[in-house]
């Protein structure tokens, strides 16, 4: 694998995430999570039930963990009620379903069904299919599912695969800086990842968030205003490195194929972007560079 992993891996996130991402903000999938039963005046309702339903019918605690950046009250406000609305083998099939869709209305059916999304999903299952799911939760849950026929949506569940492991290596490398939950949402808005509105939306209280910001300070990493320090800045580039280090593994599985990846995937993030049908702010962290 050329390049630097790190730094290539996260170059290559910023490719799956918004193919993954779909699954929470097109209009075909809160389209399919009404008809399911969910309430989708907002989008947590269904954002627990489709994430989380690849663990089963888990609890507010296990979903708490993996998650790791919500708020406890709100996942209980959710999980394990998703469950009484739909079981959770409905909901992988469905969310499934509902991507199809997206995605033929985003890219057209003459794209999805082209050679080059083919190929694109190839390198992405293989990559996928490459990734270490221990003390992974929501990579192995993904990766635990039966592949789709279809090759545009077996890139979306390679994505979706190479996006939680990164994330749940995201989580780790969290625990080993020290950051808690709330904190790192808190760190994240002091390096200008969102204005800090934008992270109420996980469910912290205004205290619980003044209480997260002061443990900072008293470690030197943000200031009275919220802004990173200079050393909250190296902090969080920090943790950034080491989750794009702890996401490279996968993709060294392609070797000199990752060119053609990006190449090929590159261009479909950008159309799936460039849509609208993504926010332009939220606590994806997109729009950040690092």
């Amino acid at each position: 694998m050329q390049g630097a992993p790190d730094g290539l891996a996260r170059q290559l996130w910023r490719v799956v995430e918004p193919i993954h991402a779909i699954l929470y903000y097109a209009p075909e999938v809160i389209d399919e999570a009404a008809k399911l039963g969910y309430d989708v005046d907002t989008r947590w309702p269904s954002y627990f039930a489709w994430r989380a339903a690849p663990l089963g019918a888990v609890g507010a605690e296990t979903v708490s963990s993996a998650f790791y950046s919500f708020s406890p009250r709100l996942v209980e406000a959710h999980i394990p009620a998703a469950w009484e609305i739909a079981a959770p083998e409905t909901i992988v099939e469905r969310r499934l379903a509902a991507v199809d869709q997206a995605l033929r209305n985003l890219l057209g059916d003459e794209r999805v069904a082209s050679p080059e999304v083919a190929e694109a999903a190839r390198l992405a299952r293989r990559a996928a299919s490459a990734a270490g799911t221990a003390g992974r939760p929501l990579a192995a849950a993904n990766a635990g599912l039966e592949w789709a026929d279809q090759p545009h949506l077996v890139l979306w569940q390679a994505a979706t695969i190479l996006r939680e492991h990164r994330g749940d290596g995201h989580v780790a490398a969290a625990l080993v800086a020290g950051f808690d939950p709330c904190e790192l949402l808190v760190s994240f808005a002091a390096v200008g990842a969102a204005p800090a509105e934008v992270f109420a939306s996980r469910g912290w209280t205004p205290d619980e968030w003044d209480d997260a910001q002061a443990r900072l300070a008293a470690r030197g990493w943000v200031n009275e205003d919220g802004t990173a320090t200079e050393a909250g800045v190296k902090a969080r580039a920090d943790l950034e490195q080491r989750t794009s280090e702890l996401a490279a593994g996968p993709w060294q599985a392609l070797d000199n194929e990752v060119g053609r990846f990006v190449q090929l995937a590159g261009p479909l993030a950008g159309q799936i972007a460039a849509s609208g049908v993504l926010p332009r702010q939220s606590t994806l962290g997109l729009s950040t560079r690092s």
